[in-house]
């Protein structure tokens, strides 16, 4: 079974990379986004499992988009990358996962 993991970032660049990154794994589907109006379109339209917050999103935001995201899936589990290499990614996912 695939785990789906929603990426939102403000670098596009960085985000080109995480979705390679993310779908270099059978197990994953990444779906990678550089906006909140994205990353809350797909949360109301796909079951998603893991939400990576990317670099650039301001204190502020973050608390609206935690928030927004809660409010649509409860249960979901929401980390924190910030970048650090595919070894890094790897097992913050699968800590989350666990």
């Amino acid at each position: 079974m695939q785990t789906t993991i929603l990426y939102i970032g403000r670098d596009t660049e960085i985000t080109v990379v995480m979705n390679r990154l993310l779908n270099a794994r059978p197990e994953w589907k990444g779906i990678c986004v550089c906006t909140d109006e994205e990353a809350i379109s797909i949360l109301k339209a796909q079951d998603v499992d893991l939400v990576l917050l990317g670099n650039g999103i301001s204190p502020e935001c973050e608390k609206v988009l935690r928030s927004d995201i809660i409010a649509l899936k409860p249960q979901i589990k929401i980390i924190q990358h910030y970048g650090g290499g595919s070894g890094l990614l790897y097992g913050e996912i699968m800590t989350a996962l666990g």
